[in-house]
């Protein structure tokens, strides 16, 4: 498993937990814009959407580029790396257990029945999502 300093990683997805940042990187994921650009669709002051992009700024999500008095925002796809391949690591390994998970099931229910014994309540299939 790749190890993260666990500070970066819960600035990352406390970052990304709000859905107005959350817009600002799609809106960034498009190429780079200048900050009140980024401001003029959002039903709120530039200056909380300032506050917003620092946010996305040091979770390292996106870096600004001042010229002259303008600022200009881009999108660092590596910080989302970092946190898909965390998840990516849990989603595997949880998936492994619900996989053994609904063998175990399966293989019970076969004894069972060849038992001829009443089982509890039936679970049919574990799904989980892909």
């Amino acid at each position: 498993m790749v190890e993260y300093p666990s500070n970066a990683l819960d600035q990352i997805f406390a970052a990304v937990a709000d859905p107005t940042r959350r817009t600002i990187l799609d809106v960034l994921a498009r190429g780079p814009a200048k900050v009140t650009e980024i401001a003029r669709p959002f039903p709120v002051s530039l200056n909380a959407v300032s506050k917003h992009i620092k946010i996305l700024e040091r979770a390292g999500l996106i870096r600004r580029e001042v010229v002259g008095r303008v600022h200009y925002c881009h999108l660092e796809p590596r910080a989302l790396q970092r946190a898909t391949t965390w998840l990516e690591h849990h989603r595997r390994f949880w998936e492994a257990r619900l996989d053994a998970l609904e063998r175990h099931v399966a293989a019970k229910r076969k004894r069972d029945q060849r038992g001829g014994r009443q089982t509890g309540p039936t679970v049919h299939t574990l799904s989980r999502r892909s």
